[in-house]
């Protein structure tokens, strides 16, 4: 191998594959899980018995509902022989999981990987709220003494991440000048894309009145700017290139991923709370390539909380450090027919938390041109980025239609 090839070339995304999604499906689910896993390794064109490598995020840990089913009973239920598998939560971001099956597939461990990750916080929560699945909420999220930062969080009631990003979001504004009405326009671009989402969770029209009616969560954060919880899965089938050709779409090719954490792995410890982990890990994926910000058609970004959706247009140097929040302001740019299209298909915000995967199966359901009353007015788009995680666990990949 030539010590400065690109490796991750060598992999392609094959298949995609997504569940029913809903609020509350009150299905099981592995079952949800199993019906993304079949449904992508169909797109593919492929068998289960072709299958030969495995990987998830986080596997079944978390607190409930946070993973629908892990990695063994995945590999138990297909039946699969497999040369290659993995499953953690320390990675980088949720997409962490789908990059080290394209370093798999890559360094010739498997030909063909399949990656899912399947939520049902939805059903968990029930009619509780968030509440009934956190740390501290219940009991059920606290099984254990708290470790790391949260022994100085959890006792002053602290255990969401709301709380922890919105540090990050002030400390912006202060620097910035950001405020409340720029981050509206990332809500109310994610559900405007939302309402022709069929898979969706909320669809009917939102306003910037809308917007700021909506009871405060965090300071700054009101309701609109997290994400939903839901149930349902979402799977990929990541390809070795030339055992791809034959497949029943054009591969997705993967051009770079980024991975990096050069700042101290801690949410409240970070050496810039103006920014995070997203600095890191976008500065390596462009060294990763001769492609530059200015030729991506569209960008799927993480807005488990909407500012990280700001953090991630400066980190991959969408914008310059500092302008995101008039980059977006009054949304044009980022809107299906702007520039750089933002979370076609609703986000989190609206689509619902399918956590990392979903911004990658929205990113080849574009490339492909199968969006439909979603899809980009810019005809043919070739380059995309999808990206997933906040504060000290990033991830992103940089993705070319064959």
């Amino acid at each position: 191998m030539d010590a400065n090839e690109i490796i991750e070339r060598r992999a392609c995304i094959s298949g995609i594959g997504q569940s029913d999604i809903a609020r509350r499906l009150n299905r099981d689910p592995l079952e949800l899980t199993l019906d993304a896993c079949l449904a992508a390794i169909d797109d593919a064109g492929l068998k289960v018995e072709d299958i030969d490598g495995l990987s998830t995020y986080p596997g079944l840990g978390g607190p409930v509902g946070f993973s629908g089913a892990g990695a063994v009973s995945v590999h138990d239920a297909l039946r699969l022989e497999l040369d290659w598998y993995d499953s953690g939560i320390e990675t980088s971001g949720q997409l962490g999981s789908v990059i080290k099956a394209c370093l798999a597939v890559a360094a010739g461990l498997a030909s063909h990987v399949l990656c899912f990750r399947s939520v049902w916080e939805g059903s968990a929560q029930g009619e509780k709220g968030r509440s009934a699945v956190m740390p501290g909420g219940d009991g059920r999220g606290a099984s254990r003494a708290p470790s790391g930062f949260m022994e100085w969080t959890l006792p002053f009631s602290a255990p969401s991440a709301a709380i922890w990003v919105s540090m990050f979001a002030k400390r912006h504004f202060h620097l910035y000048g950001t405020t409340r009405e720029q981050l509206a326009q990332i809500a109310i671009n994610a559900r405007a894309n939302a309402a022709h989402n069929p898979k969706a969770i909320y669809t009917e029209p939102m306003t910037l009145d809308d917007y700021f009616a909506a009871r405060m969560i965090s300071e700054p954060f009101c309701l609109f700017d997290c994400d939903v919880p839901c149930d349902g899965a979402t799977a990929f089938v990541i390809s070795r290139i030339e055992r791809a050709a034959d497949l029943r779409h054009p591969p997705i090719r993967v051009e770079a991923v980024g991975t990096a954490l050069h700042g101290r792995p801690s949410w409240d410890q970070f050496d810039d709370l103006s920014t995070m982990g997203t600095r890191d890990a976008g500065a390596h994926l462009w060294r990763r390539t001769d492609l530059k910000p200015s030729d991506v058609d569209l960008a799927e970004l993480y807005d488990g909380f909407s500012f990280l959706t700001l953090s991630w247009l400066e980190g991959l140097g969408l914008c310059p450090v500092g302008e995101s929040g008039p980059f977006v302001e009054d949304g044009k740019r980022i809107a299906r027919d702007g520039v750089l299209p933002l979370n076609t298909n609703g986000g989190q915000l609206s689509g619902g938390r399918l956590h990392g995967y979903g911004y990658l199966h929205e990113a080849v359901v574009q490339l492909r041109g199968d969006g439909g009353a979603r899809q980009i007015a810019k005809s043919n788009p070739q380059v995309a980025i999808a990206a997933a995680g906040g504060g000290n666990t990033c991830g992103c990949m940089l993705l070319t239609r064959e």
